[in-house]
């Protein structure tokens, strides 16, 4: 075979920071700290303070391959571990500080983290855990010395006078592309977190996929807030992508719930794009209605993590003119799988029908492969009609667990979601509810997903959560758990009124629970399991 005559340079994390800092250099990241709130640097600076940390990690006896544990927040500090751990040879480990203190135990530990990283407002808790840690050799305090707090922790160290000490002279290694650059755990809904291991090659690609016009449509022209947190699958690929186009940030620290701030952040520094889970943006929505105040310099968003009900969507739409732009991805997956942008002519739809497109999870970034099978694993057809197990495959999907011995992937290299989906003739594909959550009602599916978004559009109510309960007749019947809004009432035949005319009659809950709080994962999911060990033993009133 004829082979090509180009060269032949490795894909590195490396190369973005020397891109940004060459090409986009003065362009500023924007971050709010605990001790500084507003902390602005350029590319360039910031980068200069990688390669002294780079510095500080040698001093500190890291090896290449070391773990190196971050429990730290959206800021500039954070954005320099990105850098100089994966840069240097090390692997960024960030770890989810809302996880069970068990579960972060167990993450450090199987980690084998040599280093953590901790950002101040975590101190209290790494003190109690201290103990079961006994692979950290230092904990580093992400602060100047004038915020130290006084603490017990071992071996402690301040990051800002580590970093005044080293110059901001490093030579970055020769890397593989191959090599490893970050850790990241999934969340560990049933059984420990797993946890998946990204190469540089596989973020560069993910950079540009997620880059692309019809993906998240970076530009130097954009400012990005964030608000997926960069613990949380590396904020969606972001500090990445974002130096990769010159693209200005903001990071707005551990205050990412924090409706004033983050109006004042956008409208003064010009975020024109962001990203976040339903449960943020709903929060943003009610503090500006409060406070009757309206975006002026927001253009899009960008949400994941769970289907975005389709009251947020229009709400954002109608009193801001902010578009939405729904995306699905996973750990396993670097994150993002597919992106909803609209193909030509799709301007033509009916609005009804547009409304409903922009509900789906999108179509395939280049990259990713997708497939929707049956129990038999036979492949649907993509008619929007059938649905299945969704499986991926790509350069970026996880082909093996941190740690574990067998793959993740079956015989031909497909990753099982567990998701069941649907993927229509133009490839917009829809999740309509995980493998273990779509409820089965006398030999139908019944989508738990739609009728949670359908739940949320009720304005009386603020979550909604739906499992099946075993049904002597019908195998399983849909159950209802609401959290009303502050100060509303609802009966019951009102809230099961509301689905009348919006599904079929049989997709209708047989019962509905109000009741104060839903049981949430770590990263704000709602947590299924839990509930159905809640009503484990419920039996519908018909039947007792």
């Amino acid at each position: 075979m004829l082979q090509g005559q180009m060269m032949h340079s490795p894909l590195l994390i490396t190369s973005i920071m020397r891109f940004a800092e060459r090409n986009h250099g003065r362009q500023q990241i924007v971050s709010v700290t605990a001790d500084n709130p507003r902390h602005l640097a350029t590319y360039a600076q910031t980068f200069a303070r990688a390669r002294q940390l780079a510095n500080v990690l040698e001093r500190l006896g890291a090896e290449p391959g070391d773990r190196i544990g971050t429990l730290a927040w959206n800021d500039h500090r954070h954005f320099e571990l990105y850098y100089a751990v994966s840069c240097s040879g090390r692997v960024c480990h960030t770890i989810n500080p809302r996880l069970f203190s068990e579960q972060i135990v167990y993450i450090i530990n199987h980690a084998d983290d040599r280093l953590l990283f901790v950002d101040p407002m975590f101190v209290e808790l790494l003190e109690e855990l201290q103990d079961q840690l006994p692979g950290v050799r230092y904990f580093i305090l992400m602060t100047d010395a004038a915020h130290m707090p006084a603490t017990s922790l071992r071996d402690v160290l301040c990051y800002e006078e580590l970093l005044a000490a080293e110059a901001p002279d490093y030579e970055w290694p020769a890397l593989d592309e191959e090599a490893a650059c970050a850790l990241c755990y999934t969340s560990g809904t049933t059984g420990n977190p797993k946890g998946v291991l990204y190469s540089h090659r596989a973020m560069v690609l993910h950079s540009y996929g997620i880059a692309l016009p019809d993906v998240m449509n970076l530009t130097a022209r954009d400012c990005v807030m964030p608000l997926v947190p960069m613990f949380h699958v590396n904020a969606w690929g972001t500090p990445y992508a974002l130096p990769m186009v010159g693209a200005r940030m903001v990071l707005p620290g551990a205050r990412m719930g924090d409706g004033a701030l983050l109006y004042e952040l956008i409208e003064t520094e010009g975020v024109s794009y962001s990203l976040g889970v339903p449960t943020v943006w709903l929060a943003l929505l009610n503090w500006l209605a409060q406070n009757d105040k309206r975006l002026s310099r927001l253009r899009r968003l960008c949400v994941g993590g769970a289907a975005c009900p389709a009251f947020i969507i229009d709400a954002f739409r109608e009193r801001h003119s902010v578009t939405v732009e729904h995306a699905w991805g996973m750990t396993e997956l670097s994150p993002v799988g597919s992106y909803n942008a609209p193909k030509p002519g799709m301007e033509t739809l009916s609005a009804e029908d547009q409304a409903a497109l922009r509900l789906r999870q999108g179509r395939a970034l280049f990259g990713v492969e997708m497939k929707i099978v049956d129990v038999d694993g036979n492949e649907q057809p993509w008619d929007g009609i059938a649905y299945g197990t969704l499986k991926v495959r790509g350069p970026w999907v996880c082909s093996r667990y941190f740690g574990a011995e067998e793959d993740a992937t079956d015989a031909d290299g497909w990753f099982d979601t567990g998701d069941v989906a649907t993927i229509d003739p133009d490839g917009y594909m829809q999740i309509t509810d995980r493998t273990k959550d779509v409820i089965k009602s006398g030999g139908e599916w019944i989508s738990s997903i739609a009728l949670e978004n359908m739940a949320v559009g009720h304005p009386d109510v603020a979550e909604a959560a739906v499992i099946g309960i075993a049904h002597p007749h019908w195998g399983e019947r849909p159950l209802l758990v609401v959290v009303l809004q502050t100060g509303t009432t609802l009966s019951r035949k009102a809230m099961l009124d509301w689905f009348r005319g919006k599904v079929a009659d049989w997709w209708i809950p047989e019962e509905v629970l109000f009741v104060s709080e839903l049981p949430h994962t770590a990263t704000g999911k709602l947590k299924k399991t839990a509930l159905r060990e809640q009503f484990r033993d419920y039996r519908f009133p018909a039947e007792r």
